[in-house]
């Protein structure tokens, strides 16, 4: 992962892709507009809205920095390949840099290391980079048992 001067480097789980897109996990008030300020032209949110953790009315937080917004509520406890297909589809659809959130960016890491295995990334890299976040497939907590599903071939 690359990092740039200015990256909001603190947000959670901050990551910035060798593609351009970055990552993080929960946004707070401030941050659409640190967001904007990097160049961020579409936000796209994979938490619940009602997660306590939310940014509450993140879509008009967005649309006042100028920035697209697409939310795909993904259950933490059931991710489905159609969740993936709705985020490959938006990344193909939206101009500009991306930034992919949910609440601790494992969401959203996960999602990009079956989109990578999908481009061709080697899989020791697209495991790397989920990794650097979080490892479902090596943990014993059962709240990763719908991510090993849905990770396995």
């Amino acid at each position: 992962m690359t990092e740039r001067t200015g990256d909001p480097s603190d947000l959670r789980n901050w990551q910035r892709r060798s593609d351009g897109v970055t990552t993080s996990g929960r946004l707070e008030p401030g941050d659409p507009a640190r967001l904007a300020a990097i160049g961020v032209r579409h936000v796209v949110n994979l938490a619940l809205a009602d997660h306590p953790e939310a940014l509450p009315d993140e879509e008009a937080a967005f649309a006042a920095q100028g920035i697209g917004y697409t939310h795909i509520p993904v259950p933490f406890d059931a991710p489905t390949r159609d969740h993936v297909a709705a985020l490959r589809k938006t990344l193909d659809e939206v101009d500009g840099p991306v930034h992919v959130h949910c609440i601790m960016n494992w969401r959203v890491t996960a999602f990009f290391y079956l989109l990578d295995r999908e481009a061709g990334v080697p899989e020791e890299v697209a495991l790397a980079r989920m990794t650097a976040v979080w490892n479902p497939l090596a943990s014993d907590d059962p709240r990763a048992e719908p991510w090993k599903a849905l990770l396995s071939p």
